[in-house]
């Protein structure tokens, strides 16, 4: 197939309960991430850089700040009318009922496949921080006249019974989907690792319309629980290994196939780790693999007199003092005299007060940190006032409506 035409479907409509407080008042994909992004920024980037521009963005839960996101940040051409990012929600043609898994999702706007036509869809999911050259993978699909390619991740066997499993032969043709097996088939070859499924899919059009029709009639709503299980008997499946893909521009000293679930605050936090150091696991400036997000308009971020290594600070920002150390603050983020922030994540217009201590601590939105505040040193105390994860992160949730205009806030930024 020379030049297929291609869809892309972003299931972007995760509740991401585990990630509660930051997921009160937003979905998951649109929780912000690093110093200007969301995570759905990275999918998008991805599909965008590959020179997919046809994309369609499935929403559901707590989806008015995702809405709003995209329209800011991801217009693509107006002119091209192959050039869309186009947000989807629920359209409810049939009943009431909302996305039920994520082949239902699909199935529920297969009008929009059948307008465009398309020689393959892609199905991608936007809860990851990672960087994908898509076209690599279809290459492969193509190569292989799969009829459903499945996006496989490599890792240890001894940790692998925390995923959903692909059995696939040498040739990544694939044999079996086991979800969280007690003991997991290897890589056939490498004995120490097993192919986790990553939710990222290539289908061929005429395979995926026709399954999800039939999924619709036996009542199934889920692609790795039901529909990829099902498929294997009647159609060529097969796993493309992601540790083979190569994007341009990523230094030697990163995690080449970098990839993280942050789908638990532990795991977002540890993401944010490594965008830190000399030599990050994951630099997010790599020119030739552009992330996209907000055009933000604000200035320069303002450093008055401070003591900072090893950290992050996002536009609009005002630091008058203090001592930071190890952190991410975002964008129109205060900082007064005598502060101190340690291994720390300071979201959007927030505002650090003089004296104020946090270690290891994650502030959403339009704070206000009070005076000689001290988070993240006495979990007896803070764990009547926040949330506390198992590692001992410190999560203050994003302030109510009140404190917005105590800050000064742009509250268009939702």
């Amino acid at each position: 197939m020379k030049d297929p035409r291609i869809l892309a479907m972003v299931l972007a409509g995760g509740e991401g309960s585990r990630l509660h407080p930051l997921t009160r008042e937003r979905s998951k994909p649109s929780v912000p991430f690093g110093g200007r992004y969301r995570i759905v920024d990275f999918v998008l980037a991805n599909l965008v850089n590959s020179k997919i521009f046809s994309i369609y963005v499935l929403v559901q839960y707590k989806s008015q700040s995702l809405i709003e996101h995209i329209r800011r940040s991801w217009v693509l051409s107006p002119i091209l009318h192959e050039h869309f990012v186009t947000v989807v929600p629920p359209q409810m043609r049939e009943g009431p009922e909302w996305f039920e898994g994520t082949s239902d999702a699909v199935y529920q706007n297969l009008r929009l496949i059948e307008h465009h036509v398309p020689d393959l869809v892609v199905v991608f999911g936007a809860d990851h921080i990672y960087r994908m050259d898509i076209r690599q993978m279809i290459d492969f699909h193509l190569e292989n006249q799969a009829d459903v390619t499945v996006a496989a991740l490599p890792v240890p066997l001894e940790t692998a019974s925390a995923f959903g499993v692909i059995d696939a032969d040498k040739d990544g043709r694939v044999r079996g989907f086991l979800e969280k097996p007690a003991e997991p088939p290897a890589m056939p070859n490498d004995p120490t690792r097993a192919y986790a499924s990553m939710g990222n899919y290539v289908f061929n059009a005429k395979a995926l319309t026709a399954a999800l029709i039939e999924a619709n009639r036996l009542g199934e709503k889920d692609f790795g629980r039901h529909i990829l299980p099902r498929l294997i008997n009647s159609d060529r499946i097969y796993a493309y290994d992601f540790s083979t893909n190569r994007v341009p521009g990523v230094r030697d000293y990163e995690e080449q196939a970098y990839w993280r679930d942050v789908g638990t605050l532990d795991a977002y936090y540890a993401a944010h780790q490594d965008l830190l150091g000399r030599e990050p696991r994951f630099n997010l400036f790599n020119p030739e693999w552009r992330i996209g997000s907000s055009n933000y308009q604000g200035p320069s971020p303002r450093i008055m007199e401070a003591q900072i290594s090893n950290s992050v600070i996002g536009s609009g920002s005002l630091i008058n003092g203090g001592k930071i150390r190890n952190s991410i603050l975002r964008r129109e983020v205060t900082v007064e005299e005598g502060v101190e922030i340690d291994d720390c994540i300071i979201m959007d217009y927030t505002t650090i007060r003089r004296g104020a201590h946090l270690r290891r601590v994650i502030v959403d939105r339009y704070n206000i940190i009070a005076r000689d505040e001290r988070i993240g040193f006495d979990p007896t105390i803070d764990v009547g006032r926040f949330t506390i994860t198992e590692s001992g992160i410190v999560v203050v949730p994003r302030a109510p409506a009140r404190a917005v205009s105590a800050t000064g806030a742009i509250t268009r930024y939702m």
